[in-house]
């Protein structure tokens, strides 16, 4: 599942952690990148079996329904990548910044924004569309990253409508915060770099409560992780 990742570095001249596969955890962590290398974009990662599902979004996420940001799947990047800020040298694969734009929790979710399984969402996604509940500092509120038809590199990553979602034009270059990461290879544990700026919105936990009072009897199975999340906990 890493061995792409693997492949396409070279540790010895790149700080970007080496392939480390998890065991199944007991919750669920994003990590959105902005990748400043040969042309800029954003990467949006899913803490899923084990790994990091990984997109490269060209435009960045947006908080405004209207967006459908083409989110181009690449590589499974390593966990550890999680908190990866730096500078990745010249003459290796992704050469240039790396800074973390936005971090927190998710919670995979059905079409009844019921809470869903591991094994669930890794399904989901293996199907072509996982939709998710995001607690980020930046983003959050219900998304959905959907697979265009008949192409596995090309997908769609969507913000549904919600009470955080926004209708003006949402630039993702205004949550940078002032200075890039100096270089560095990342530790497992270390805080999330705060963003410049916060969208105009109410603690994403919020979001998960809601989406528990409006779950059904027959709700999809539900492991620790999603509860611990649910409660408002952030990794």
């Amino acid at each position: 599942m890493l061995k792409e990742y693997n492949a396409k570095r070279n540790f010895k001249n790149t700080p970007e952690p080496s392939a480390r596969k998890h065991t199944m955890g007991d919750h669920f962590r994003f990590v959105v990148q902005r990748h400043d290398a040969t042309r800029l974009h954003y990467d949006f990662r899913l803490e899923l079996g084990g790994v990091l599902k990984s997109w490269a979004v060209p435009k960045g996420p947006s908080m405004n329904p209207n967006d459908k940001r083409l989110a181009v799947h690449v590589e499974d990047h390593p966990s550890d990548y999680i908190t990866f800020h730096g500078t990745i040298p010249e003459g290796n694969y992704g050469a240039g910044e790396v800074e973390i734009w936005d971090k927190g929790n998710f919670i995979p979710v059905n079409a009844n924004i019921e809470p869903i399984s591991e094994r669930q969402a890794l399904q989901a996604l293996k199907n072509g569309e996982l939709k998710f509940v995001i607690q980020g500092n930046i983003l959050a509120g219900e998304f959905v990253i959907v697979r265009l038809k008949d192409d596995d590199k090309n997908w769609l990553l969507i913000k549904h409508k919600d009470e955080y979602a926004v209708k003006t034009v949402f630039n993702p270059e205004k949550f940078r915060k002032d200075k890039p990461a100096k270089a560095t290879k990342s530790k497992a544990g270390k805080a999330a770099p705060k963003a410049a700026a916060k969208a105009p919105r109410k603690s994403a936990s919020k979001t998960v409560r809601k989406s528990a009072s409006r779950a059904t009897s027959k709700s999809a199975p539900k492991k620790k992780a999603a509860t611990r999340t649910y409660a408002g906990k952030k990794s």
